[in-house]
């Protein structure tokens, strides 16, 4: 039995106030976090909930800290690794995406992502782990509205803040006094770089601290650090 054609497009309509009203309900997120920090973020809650399933008492390790706190050195080891455009682009590597494109084509599964910063945190502060067909054009909706209402310090300060650094390890701060027991305005440049070697893969580097990838990639960020810009 065919759907009446009023109560087709009675349907649709409906569904389209309903996703305009969640993108409304982002946006005010990100317009509230422009002067307030963020208490954590969604990827952040997804990882409690895994740990907890394992134990019941875990907590993450976070403290949020002011981005004037925080070592110059993590701030362009970061850049250097993760997108060195980054107080350039609008939130989009184009050339980087299809380099990445290219490197995954080559090898024929993924290899590299070539997501910015700010698609990062994106993802990091809205979006489930699981994937979804529409997950991709969420994280673009979602940078383009942190790109539009902060400016690139306050982008990378909660990127700083929130970003995964080990097993329930989350935030500069953090992940300076878990590796390092220091705090994260004390970073030296190579504490630093071995930080930002580990974002692709923060809970295996965890757990092998000594991997030679990890300590080879180190070395090719700390020689591009002097080079890198911070906001």
């Amino acid at each position: 039995m065919k759907m009446p054609r009023s109560l087709f497009w009675r349907s649709v309509a409906v569904l389209f106030a309903l996703l305009l009203l969640y993108q409304l309900w982002l946006f005010a997120h990100i317009c509230w976090w422009i002067k307030f920090n963020p208490a954590g973020s969604s990827f952040m809650a997804d990882r409690l909930e895994v740990m907890q399933d394992r134990n019941p008492d875990a907590e993450l390790k976070h403290k949020w800290v002011p981005y004037n706190t925080i070592s110059n050195n993590l701030k362009r080891a970061l850049i250097a690794a993760e997108d060195a455009k980054f107080v350039d682009h609008e939130g989009f590597d184009w050339e980087g995406i299809a380099k990445a494109y290219q490197k995954n084509l080559k090898k024929g599964r993924i290899v590299a992502g070539g997501s910015t910063i700010s698609q990062q945190l994106a993802k990091n502060l809205f979006l489930s782990t699981k994937r979804t067909p529409w997950r991709k054009g969420e994280e673009v909706l979602i940078t383009l509205m942190l790109e539009t209402a902060m400016d690139k310090r306050r982008i990378f300060e909660i990127y700083l803040n929130v970003i995964e650094w080990g097993d329930g390890v989350f935030g500069a701060e953090a992940a300076a006094r878990h590796y390092f027991g220091v705090r994260a305005s004390q970073l030296t440049a190579e504490q630093a770089a071995r930080l930002a070697a580990m974002v692709p893969n923060p809970r295996y580097y965890d757990r092998h601290r000594q991997a030679s990838g990890m300590l080879a990639k180190t070395l090719i960020i700390l020689e591009r650090m002097p080079d890198a810009e911070i906001p």
